[in-house]
């Protein structure tokens, strides 16, 4: 998978067939008070096995547009949710 960005996030929805909705953790410093704040962004990603579950931590690779708004295929999961 050549020079793509790969990102690590957690798994917030996993409603739709083969995708998911990851959010993805930043921390980003403001500029006048230097506090470090949490930033997070979510990002559609194709799950081709449907493997990944709500809580689950997954690696995704940027990726050729696969719709309107998946522009990431999730690569592999690195942590399973545990499950109640």
């Amino acid at each position: 998978m050549g020079n793509q960005r790969e990102v690590v996030g957690i798994v917030v929805r996993d409603k739709m067939d083969k995708g998911v909705i990851v959010a993805v953790e930043r921390r980003v410093r403001h500029d006048v008070y230097r506090k470090i704040r949490r930033r997070t962004s979510r990002f559609m990603a194709h799950d081709e096995e449907n493997s990944a579950r709500v809580g689950d931590r997954v690696a995704m690779a940027e990726s050729r547009p696969l719709s309107k708004r998946k522009r990431f295929v999730v690569t592999r999961v690195i942590n399973r949710a545990e499950t109640v």
